[in-house]
């Protein structure tokens, strides 16, 4: 059996070398702070559905929808440029950037949510699963386009 640790050296667990991984820090940071922008994202839609006459909800769903999603993404942004890819990057390039993967995700929520509207109803499950629906693919973009280091 072959050892890649000397005799009597504990070897680290697997926990403990994913952490030290440093795209796998960076994607727990990014979950972290999409999190906190899934809080702000669904006090506003709350916010803007609870004023919205139930009677035209299904009809302002796309706009409660797409308001709420870009102020989440506004709060994300700040937080992913400082903690998350602690971006030294310009700032206003940067923010256009994360707009357009942003705009793209948005694009791919109300896709998702037009799609599943039917069967759930113009509200809160509708909205958790259009927003789920871009996580994975935001985070890979923001990453590698918006985030990257410069060469």
């Amino acid at each position: 059996m072959e050892r890649d640790v000397a005799p009597g050296v504990a070897r680290p667990h697997l926990a403990r070398r994913l952490a030290q991984r440093r795209g796998v820090r960076q994607f727990v940071k990014f979950g972290i702070v999409g999190a906190s922008g899934f809080v702000v994202n669904l006090v506003v839609f709350s916010v803007l559905q609870a004023a919205t006459p139930r009677d035209l909800q299904a009809a302002h769903y796309t706009l409660n929808f797409s308001i709420s999603f870009l102020s989440g993404g506004v709060s994300n942004y700040f937080l992913n440029r400082a903690w998350t890819f602690r971006s030294s990057a310009h700032p206003v390039r940067q923010g256009m950037q994360f707009l357009a993967v942003s705009g793209a995700a948005l694009l791919v929520g109300l896709g998702v949510s037009h799609l599943v509207v039917p069967y759930l109803g113009p509200g809160h499950k509708t909205w958790f699963v259009g927003n789920v629906s871009g996580i994975v693919v935001n985070f890979f973009v923001n990453k590698y386009w918006t985030f990257r280091e410069p060469a």
